[in-house]
């Protein structure tokens, strides 16, 4: 609809509202807001963001959360993003005359899609059905909608309607009748805003917060698992690592869903009730955040105790408090992307005053005298953490490190002792690790730290789980007969040392570890000090020869044949210094190929791969991990790569800033996105001297549980289509499932006009077969269907490119096919990085024509008798 109509009823000169513009290129989570309207009559404006717009319902009686009330939304006009953030007065003699308040906001998503993209599509797909389908996340409104549009009447008049789900009620949600962003009721913002005024009060907590501009807007995350830290041996000094208070609690994430707050452990389990002074004050923030920080219970003399968290729920003793050292979301906003300094910063200006929740503060550089104050003051030990370190949600990493000043560990129990003098119940716990085969070792018993209170605790816990097997792979000796327990209980333990047989000298039972899962307790190996220094640097990599510590080396044609034997290399490439590191890190376990073998692979492709990324910004999708882990999407460069890489400014998608692209000119710069974990290659399709005119048009065939012959029937049938419009075309296998046909364009067409075109060739494809292909989205629409995704072709889109290896099972790489190759057993698996070279040597660079080529798409619509497109 645009904003013709919203602007032809407004006089802007004599009405606060904004006039606004067409946000189409925004990108992120999309928004909604109800605002509450007194005009000649009071109703609820219902707003939902699709296309650049807020798509927009009048809701006389407002929304309701009971799923037997259906309310009347009549649709309006569209509004303007920024409209979201209004609330005042509209003067008299203005359109809409009165006042408006933002009743509810929050972000929406069609139900069961992940990423901006296909929400939009999914979202105008259902709009135009008249059956929208929506998740709503809001301070006030929660849960699955569904708007839909009635029939006969003048067809704007549509329904909306709660379903059923945990949080439908009956109770009559209007009644909450303040503003979300002011706490004011109508008549305070009446009354405030004073007549006639044109104040417009779009005041809110992030505005105070200018770092979280530049941040991409992402969904809120649930059930994090935390980043862990690995066991360092001795306290160390850097400028590039921070410390802080290693803890004797239970660490647990915080997520703050407004006034609502989810509590839980490193296993996700539920810490409401056990520690809810905490919950509820985490409750009073009334925002979204999702916090990472450590529970204790501090003595007398502030001291954090084990034994009394272990008791607080039943004794009340101590000093309860949530320490926060971490912030991964906030206000809409996925912060584990931002270098940990960063994410600190932000912490500390919106986490305000709170009981039992306290900000984690740290220290910088001076790790040895901070290790020492804390030895002095009876604390576990310090944790460092590089300044520039990402949040890795579930990964033990060495950008984190605990450096313990007490010997403590937990075990795994496996049985206990027969009772001996005195004592009841059992003697002594039977403790074991696990090793990297997945056995249970023994590693000795303890039976000090028992009072008779906690002796008949944890003995309630042991007997249901008694079991006549030995849980050990190898039966372990002891003195009195064993009771052996199924391995699932994890106990906390301090002792003395280990001894050469790989034993625990004077254990003592400190309490158990309910937040622990069994088996992931395996003995931890200390990272050596010079690992630390080299995960230090990994992506830090020195402009200056006077930087190197290591003799440089020239160019070669293997380029690693002189550090076969080393972990990293420093090589001189064409006058660019990089440094390479932990190559021998296994990328592919099953094949074993590492991450020396990924940048190997890039260093003798270059030369084909170059061409196609060449003026292009990139988007960096890293594993640094391997192809298995999730990774991320880097597209702002920070001001430390090497000056010798270019980027360029770009405006975002989303609002008035620039994001710094890198841009990949040579073999220097591929090789360094490579040693970033970059796996595979995404480009835009457009070149910085025509951003807005892309090369080529994609379309993507994507396939849902169907095998690869079915997508080589539905790329056939394109082709078809293709041939009929003598349009060119060229296809390539995705390096996953499906296939990429890609169609040249030479820069002469827009963004619109080549998505408009891939569309219509994809109908026209859809229609010859029906029965295989699908144009929806949503995986579950189109299930044991091809997609035609021909949304690939939006500004700032980016897809793998040819050449590239992708994360996927076998290091599959994204090769050109000559459309003879696309026939039934063909499959994407055959080319890796490992068997391409051999077809290139025999059929060269079949692709050249995708950025060479040009096609007359008016000329090919006017062969497929489509005229006046």
């Amino acid at each position: 609809m645009g904003l013709e109509e919203y602007k032809a009823k407004r006089k802007f000169n004599k009405t606060p509202e904004p006039a606004g513009e067409v946000e189409k290129d925004r990108k992120g989570v999309h928004r909604f807001v109800v605002q509450k309207h007194a005009a000649s009559r009071l109703h609820y404006d219902f707003r939902l963001e699709m296309q650049g717009v807020y798509k927009s319902w009048a809701i006389p009686k407002g929304p309701s959360l009971n799923p037997q009330e259906k309310r009347l939304a009549v649709m309006v006009e569209d509004h303007p993003l920024e409209y979201g953030k209004f609330e005042g007065i509209i003067p008299p003699g203005n359109y809409g005359a009165g006042t408006v308040m933002i009743w509810d906001e929050g972000t929406y998503y069609a139900p069961g899609i992940e990423s901006w993209e296909d929400n939009e599509k999914q979202l105008l797909a259902t709009l135009y059905k008249g059956d929208l389908k929506i998740v709503l996340e809001g301070k006030k409104l929660k849960g699955e909608f569904v708007l839909v549009r009635t029939a006969g009447g003048k067809g704007n008049e549509w329904l909306l309607i709660k379903k059923k789900d945990a949080y439908a009620t009956k109770d009559p949600i209007i009644q909450k009748d303040r503003s979300v962003v002011t706490n004011r009721t109508l008549e305070e913002i009446k009354e405030q805003s004073g007549k006639g005024s044109t104040v417009w009060y779009s005041k809110r907590e992030t505005e105070s917060v200018p770092e979280l501009e530049n941040i991409p807007e992402g969904r809120f995350p649930h059930n994090i698992k935390p980043m862990l830290a690995s066991l360092a041996e001795a306290p160390f000094d850097s400028p590039e690592w921070i410390f802080e208070i290693k803890w004797d609690g239970f660490r647990a994430i915080a997520e703050v869903n407004y006034n609502e707050v989810n509590l839980y452990s490193r296993n996700l389990l539920s810490f409401n009730e056990q520690f809810e002074p905490i919950v509820n004050s985490l409750a009073k923030l009334s925002t979204q955040a999702v916090f990472d920080g450590e529970i204790v219970v501090l003595n007398d003399k502030g001291v954090a105790e084990f034994q009394l968290i272990q008791n607080y729920k039943r004794t009340g003793q101590g000093r309860l408090v949530y320490y926060v050292f971490d912030l991964l979301y906030y206000e809409g906003r996925n912060l584990q992307s931002l270098p940990l300094l960063r994410r600190k910063e932000i912490l500390k200006k919106i986490l305000p005053d709170l009981p039992n929740v306290v900000y984690n503060e740290h220290f910088i550089e001076t790790g040895i005298q901070f290790f020492e104050a804390a030895r002095q003051q009876d604390l576990e030990g310090i944790i460092a953490k590089r300044a520039e370190s990402v949040y890795k949600p579930g990964v033990r990493t060495k950008d984190w490190l605990k450096i313990k000043i007490q010997k403590r560990l937990e075990a795994v129990i496996a049985g206990f002792t027969q009772p001996r003098g005195g004592r009841k119940l059992f003697g002594a716990l039977v403790l074991g690790l696990y090793n990297k085969k997945g056995e249970l070792e023994y590693i000795g018993h303890t039976g000090g730290g028992f009072d008779e209170k906690v002796l008949q605790e944890v003995y309630k816990k042991l007997k249901p789980l008694i079991q006549s097997e030995c849980p050990f792979a190898k039966r372990p000796k002891t003195n009195t007969p064993v009771t052996w327990v199924k391995p699932v209980l994890v106990c906390e333990v301090k002792f003395q040392e280990w001894t050469d047989e790989g034993v625990l000298r004077m254990p003592v039972f400190l309490g158990l570890r309910e937040d622990k899962n069994a088996r992931e307790v395996t003995k931890e190996e200390s990272v050596k000090m010079n690992e630390v220094a080299v995960e230090n640097s990994s992506e830090h990599l020195p402009e200056d020869v006077s930087d190197i510590q290591e003799p440089i080396l020239p160019e070669s044609s293997s380029l690693f044949k002189n550090h076969l034997s080393s972990s990293e290399a420093v090589i001189n490439l064409d006058n660019r210094i990089l440094k390479f590191t932990n190559l021998d890190k296994v990328f592919w376990e099953e094949e074993g190929y590492t991450k020396r073998e990924l940048i190997e692979y890039y260093d003798k492709i270059a030369d084909y791969i170059l061409p196609y990324l060449k003026d292009r910004p990139q988007s960096l999708k890293r594993n640094p991990n391997g192809y298995k882990d999730a990774g991320f999407f880097q597209k702002d460069m920070p001001s430390f790569i090497p000056s010798w890489i270019p980027t360029v400014a770009i405006s975002s998608d989303s609002q008035d800033k620039e994001i710094n692209y890198m841009l990949c000119q040579e073999k220097a710069t591929l090789l360094y996105m490579a040693n970033l974990g970059c796996i595979e290659i995404n480009p835009w399709n457009s070149r910085i001297q025509n951003l807005d005119y892309p090369d080529y048009i994609v379309i993507d065939l994507d396939p849902v549980d169907v095998p690869f012959d079915a997508v080589i029937e539905v790329a056939q049938a394109v082709k078809e289509v293709l041939d009929e419009g003598k349009i060119p075309s060229y296809p390539k296998t995705s390096g996953s499932k499906g296939i990429h046909i890609y169609i040249p364009l030479g820069a002469n067409y827009t963004y619109d006009q080549s998505r408009q075109f891939a569309e219509i060739i994809s109908t026209l494809a859809h229609a010859r077969i029906p029965k295989l292909s699908s144009l929806l989205r949503s995986p579950s629409k189109r299930k044991n269907k091809v997609y035609l995704d021909y949304l690939q072709n939006l500004r700032g889109q980016t897809l793998a490119s040819v050449y590239c290896v992708r994360p996927k099972p076998g290091a599959t790489v994204s090769t050109p096919l000559d459309w003879a190759e696309v026939k039934p057993g063909l499959h994407p698996s055959e080319f890796t990085i490992k068997t391409i070279f051999k077809r290139l040597d025999k059929i060269g660079d079949i692709f050249k024509p995708v950025i060479s080529g040009q096609s007359d798409i008016y000329q090919a619509l006017q062969n497929l008798g489509l005229k006046g497109w």
